[in-house]
């Protein structure tokens, strides 16, 4: 059986609205002991959240699990719950084995000591002796890059070197467990590569990474599965690719405001042939079937077929002139060599004109934004940098071909 490394159950975090953690001495008590008769007026009622909320799940051994959802979801607070650093107000949490934490950064640093001090001081709070850290300091140092600058004091540091500093320690001090929230996205696109390049040789040691991120080409590359949190629950756990095309549906549908219309007069839904509404293979040829019923037939019409990404670009598009359908519940057939989108969810807008189209004098039957919406899960083949992807997911290799001189 597979070790479980992480067990929590009814796990749940209570905040006070607008109170301020005091810490307070014997004097304060007896003050505030003393003087309560003398307070008058009614006491106002406490205003509490919980941001998160019965809690459970597993995470075995060796296995990298993503959190996503929106911000102030819960994710950052089960972290600090995960990694010790605050204390639930309901269930409890079991972590078997040493935990290295990258939750914020410069967490674990003194500003007034050196990057090299605080090598050592981050070591030590991991557990591990003055002769661990030194046989890896020099590792240590050449990932983060700064060794120009170890001998200064970290108040002086960019956040972005912190981070780096902060990151490699966490990285090379083997921690069994390593938990890493979005502190990835302050580096520069070099040094996010080295991160998840790290962090990929980091699980398949057999270590346990519980990664946070809103970059959900980083989440599939790194995890094999991922939860869900949302107003501090989990709404959906599973594998990367089902629970992030959920995730992304979600968000898709809330920019829509619902204008979508699943009970349209003409379409009456979608899918690709044996997938539903999940392309799994964009290299290969795939059918779109499109259900529809229109009340009167169509003679010489025209049907759009438009494909947008979540940032609402226009990434494929296609024209069909001299459509002809009958009265009452019929199927639209769209074959595709293949289609070779990026791993996301996407929007299909589709429109069906009678007598032609918009610049010949058809008459529009509908606009119809299909739901459900697209869901590509497929493995990144582009860029691994978001920035520098694309819209299309083609794979390509490379060759080095020896220069061959032209004889004279």
């Amino acid at each position: 059986m597979t070790e479980t490394v992480i067990h929590v159950e009814g796990l749940g975090k209570r905040y006070r609205v607008g109170e301020r953690e005091r810490y307070l001495a014997l004097r304060d008590v007896l003050t505030r002991a003393f003087s309560a008769p003398l307070r008058r007026g009614p006491r106002r009622t406490p205003d509490y959240l919980w941001a998160l909320r019965d809690v459970s799940f597993d995470i075995s051994r060796g296995e990298v699990v993503g959190l996503i959802g929106r911000n102030g979801a819960g994710k950052t607070t089960l972290l600090k719950l995960l990694s010790r650093i605050t204390r639930p107000t309901a269930g409890f949490a079991e972590v078997r084995g040493r935990v290295g934490s990258l939750l914020e950064v410069g967490t674990g640093f003194h500003p007034e000591l050196t990057g090299r001090e605080n090598i050592y001081l981050s070591g030590a709070i991991l557990g591990m002796s003055k002769r661990e850290i030194d046989r890896k300091q020099d590792a240590i140092v050449a990932f983060s890059g700064v060794e120009r600058y170890l001998d200064t004091p970290l108040k002086y540091f960019s956040t972005g070197m912190q981070m780096r500093l902060a990151f490699a320690v966490a990285a090379h001090l083997e921690p069994e467990i390593l938990f890493v929230d979005e502190v990835l996205a302050v580096g520069d696109l070099e040094f996010q590569k080295k991160c998840l390049g790290k962090m990929q040789d980091i699980s398949e040691s057999g270590r346990t990474i519980v990664f946070v991120s809103h970059q959900m080409n980083q989440i599939r590359r790194l995890c094999q599965r991922v939860l869900w949190v949302n107003d501090g629950q989990i709404r959906e756990e599973g594998s990367a690719g089902k629970v992030i095309a959920s995730y992304e549906t979600s968000l898709m549908r809330g920019a829509q405001n619902g204008q979508g219309d699943a009970g349209a007069s003409v379409f009456l839904g979608w899918e690709i042939a044996g997938e539903g509404n999940t392309l799994k293979d964009g290299l290969k040829q795939i059918t779109l079937n499109f259900m529809v019923s229109p009340k009167a037939g169509v003679h010489r019409g025209h049907f759009g077929l438009h494909i947008y990404n979540d940032a609402n670009l226009l990434v494929a598009s296609w024209g069909f002139e001299e459509v002809m359908l009958e009265p009452g519940l019929q199927q639209l057939q769209i074959m595709l060599p293949y289609l070779p989108l990026r791993p996301g969810t996407y929007t299909i807008l589709c429109s069906l004109y009678n007598g032609g189209n918009n610049l010949t004098g058809g008459h529009l039957l509908e606009v119809w934004n299909a739901i459900p919406f697209l869901a590509v899960d497929t493995l990144p083949l582009s860029h691994q940098q978001d920035n520098w992807a694309g819209l299309f997911n083609i794979p390509a290799d490379l060759k080095t071909v020896a220069r061959v001189e032209k004889k004279a």
